[in-house]
């Protein structure tokens, strides 16, 4: 491994972190995270993960090659506590479920959004598209539901957990793990502490080399910038842990990524109102001023899923501007319009001489 083989952590097979604690990633085909992290715990009643994967062959068989590796199999597996909803760490829960009977865990706040799925028989992430529209990104908006290939929807791999999670102490086959609501990414994101060995089992809430993608989700996000910062900071209210997230290496101080992550939005935060500038403008005018990913890739360069992600990215920067009283927004024939507060200052006050 290089410094600049950024990539190793993706590569099938087991990693051994601590006895009885192992890393399998899994892939995700045609899917820029490469693969998402299953973490499997060896404990005297059975095996629990942490992350089920994606539900796909080709997943469920590295999988299965893994633990035959640690010379475990898929039928050990107990408990399966997922981080949040979406389909890299959900679906192939469910399927553990109906094979080998394992119970999965999910944090409460997902309940609406898994509900709204079912109901819509879609996995089409209608509260990204509202929030383009809202943005003036119309033409953005069409081009997802035209260009992007979702899979057909299955009903039997969005069935609900066994068990709703709250903040509290869990105690899946005896090891005790404490579960900690983090909003952000999605709305019922946590994230699972093991205070006995410093592990935080982060999900796609702290990631090492990138940002994650805030409010992606079918039900109404609320203020998923301003809910993903609380519960970044929350984290350094806690005892320091290394950090063994869902996408990228493990390892590493969980507070150190924290802080780093804060001052990255502390930094957008300042590029987005100096794109801003004083004009008025909506969320997609201003995401196609700023740069994006480490590489700092022009708007335009980006695909058209990457665009929708931009583009819900930067009205979450505005709205959080607005709520600290940078900006004032109004709502212009369903497209929220942003302008700084000063200005607004500025235009109220009475001409005198």
């Amino acid at each position: 491994m290089t410094t600049l083989d950024r990539g190793w952590w993706a590569r099938s097979g087991v990693e051994t972190l601590r006895p009885g604690v192992h890393r399998i990633p899994l892939p995700l085909p045609n899917d820029g995270l490469r693969a998402v992290n299953v973490y499997v715990l060896e404990e005297e009643d059975g095996l629990v993960l942490v992350d089920g994967g994606w539900a796909l062959p080709e997943s469920r068989r590295v999988l299965e090659d893994g633990l035959a590796a640690l010379g475990r199999d898929l039928g050990e597996i107990g408990h399966v506590l997922v981080t949040h909803v979406h389909r890299d760490h959900y679906t192939q829960a469910v399927e553990l479920r109906r094979t080998v009977g394992a119970r999965v865990y999910l944090g409460a706040g997902e309940r609406p959004g898994l509900e709204m799925l079912d109901a819509l028989r879609t996995d089409v992430p209608v509260s990204s598209l509202d929030t383009l529209r809202r943005s003036g990104a119309e033409d953005l908006a069409e081009r997802v539901l035209r260009d992007m290939e979702f899979d057909p929807f299955d009903a039997s791999i969005w069935e609900p957990p066994d068990l709703w999670l709250g903040a509290g102490t869990i105690r899946p086959a005896g090891r005790a793990l404490r579960v900690i609501p983090t909003p952000g990414h999605t709305k019922g994101h946590v994230v699972y502490l093991d205070q006995q060995r410093g592990l935080l089992f982060s999900g796609d809430h702290v990631l090492p080399h990138i940002t994650p993608s805030i409010g992606f989700e079918l039900a109404e996000p609320g203020t998923p910038l301003a809910d993903y910062l609380d519960s970044l900071r929350l984290l350094t209210t806690l005892a320091d842990a290394e950090l063994l997230p869902a996408h990228g290496p493990a390892g590493g101080s969980v507070h150190a990524r924290v802080a780093e992550l804060l001052a990255h939005h502390d930094t957008r935060f300042a590029r987005t109102a100096e794109v801003l500038g004083g004009s008025t403008r909506d969320a997609y005018g201003v995401a196609r001023g700023l740069r994006w990913t480490r590489r700092q890739v022009p708007f335009a360069d980006l695909g058209t899923f990457d665009q929708m992600l931009a583009v819900n990215e930067t009205a979450a920067h505005l709205d959080v501007l607005v709520q600290r009283g940078q900006l004032a927004v109004e709502d212009v024939g369903g497209v929220n319009q942003y302008t700084p507060t000063y200005r607004c200052e500025a235009a109220s006050r009475p001409r005198t001489g």
